[in-house]
């Protein structure tokens, strides 16, 4: 098999994993070394599926020694099995590289044989790519779960980002459709790479060129839809994940049906991959990373889940009328941010704005503040905007994401035609 044949089956094997973003590092041209890295990321087109390609992203190999059922490369499914060696790799990103098809590389791997076993294999490739291909652009790599220490450490020396991804919301179900896996060795290996960012950036405080080590940080990915979770939990999960390992992001991943399995939802009756409640956590992901947002504020025992016809912001306005109206030319910034409609550099730009002069809703709009949600929400000089007259009740009908003429329809990744 030639690598063309090996890359169609490994970058086709990679696709359902979705943590790959902009680097958020930055890696300067060094002499003697081919490529850079920009913490703006290198996105330059769109995959057939909607996806945003910035890096080649591959898999080491679909050889895998696993049987979780939700997985495409599951031992027990038959598919065609490849895998790179270090070298095959190498050259593959270095020609792709060279024809500006990309500015760096996604590694993730089945487990071949031991977690160990394919972690060596991985950090042979990586060492080669950067030590005799002399490559200085962006990597994002995968580390397999259960591995050891010290092969986690000498992944993240090669390594802009580091991930592990925790799969499933829960034990009980990593437990019921992953065997091979466990909550501890995931967990284990995200502290793991918590500890070794923190001793790096410590080094770096004392000594100007001590290696760095994940210095783009580390992000994980868990599926949704493949189990019975609610969002509250899996939004507390995520919420846990941020304070106690530092994680860069938490991407989440309609599960897609690959196979069939009396332990996933059945492909029968009309099944879509839950797109839109995928979003709708990517939404309240952001609430809790920059708004100042808890889960617990999201979401209660009753609602665990969220509105797919609103955004979580605005559900929790709606929630809290007592909040309301936020007067602009009084309020603080954490206020403003809780207001639909005003965003992180929209609330910053209200608060520079105000110390030279009473703000109205004309500056709102040249500020950026989103007024079709957010003039229900909001007073300037103690007055409404103009004209505006509603009842409290009716304002989810006006804040609703989705036409009421018709059902939301929701269109496959993976066919072009949307059937």
């Amino acid at each position: 098999m030639d690598v063309m044949e090996k890359l169609t089956i490994l970058a086709d094997a990679a696709k359902y994993d979705a943590a790959c973003t902009s680097s958020g590092a930055d890696r300067h041209h060094k002499a003697g070394m081919t490529g850079s890295a920009v913490s703006r990321g290198c996105c330059h087109t769109f995959s057939a599926d909607g996806r945003c390609v910035t890096l080649l992203k591959v898999l080491f190999s679909n050889v895998c020694a696993y049987d979780c059922a939700y997985c495409v490369n599951r031992r027990s499914n038959d598919v065609p099995r490849c895998s790179f060696t270090p070298k095959e790799l190498c050259e593959l990103t270095m020609g792709f590289y060279r024809r500006n098809y990309i500015e760096g590389l996604f590694l993730s791997s089945a487990v071949i044989r031991t977690p160990d076993y394919t972690m060596e294999l991985m950090i042979k490739a990586l060492r080669m790519l950067r030590r005799e291909y002399r490559f200085n652009g962006y990597i994002h790599a995968k580390a397999i779960p259960g591995c050891d220490q010290r092969l986690v450490w000498e992944l993240g020396l090669l390594a802009d980002r580091m991930s592990v991804n925790i799969e499933l919301p829960s034990e009980e179900s990593l437990t019921k459709l992953c065997p091979d896996k466990g909550k501890a060795p995931i967990l284990g290996n995200m502290a793991q790479i918590r500890d070794g960012i923190t001793q790096s950036k410590s080094e770096l405080a004392l000594y100007k060129h001590a290696p760095k080590f994940a210095p783009a940080g580390q992000s994980t990915q868990m599926i949704v839809g493949a189990t019975e979770e609610n969002d509250l939990h899996i939004l507390r999960l995520t919420q846990g994940l941020y304070r106690r390992y530092g994680l860069r992001r938490v991407f989440f991943s309609a599960y897609m049906p690959v196979g069939s399995s009396p332990l996933l939802p059945a492909l029968q009756g009309g099944y879509r991959p839950p797109l839109l409640r995928e979003h709708r956590l990517y939404q309240a992901d952001w609430l809790l990373r920059f708004y100042q947002f808890s889960a617990e504020e999201l979401l209660d025992d009753a609602h665990p889940n969220f509105d797919p016809n609103l955004d979580p912001k605005c559900c929790w306005a709606l929630n809290h009328p007592e909040f309301f109206p936020v007067e602009v030319n009084a309020a603080d910034y954490e206020s403003l941010l809780r207001v639909p409609g005003v965003g992180v550099t929209s609330a910053r730009k209200i608060l520079a704005a105000r110390r030279h002069s009473k703000l109205d809703f004309s500056h709102l709009k040249k500020l950026g503040v989103v007024l079709k949600r957010a003039q229900y929400f909001l007073l300037c000089n103690g007055k409404q905007m103009d004209g505006l007259r509603f009842k409290w009740e009716a304002l989810p009908g006006r804040l609703t994401t989705l036409p009421d003429a018709a059902p939301a329809r929701q269109y496959s990744l993976f066919d072009a035609k949307g059937a």
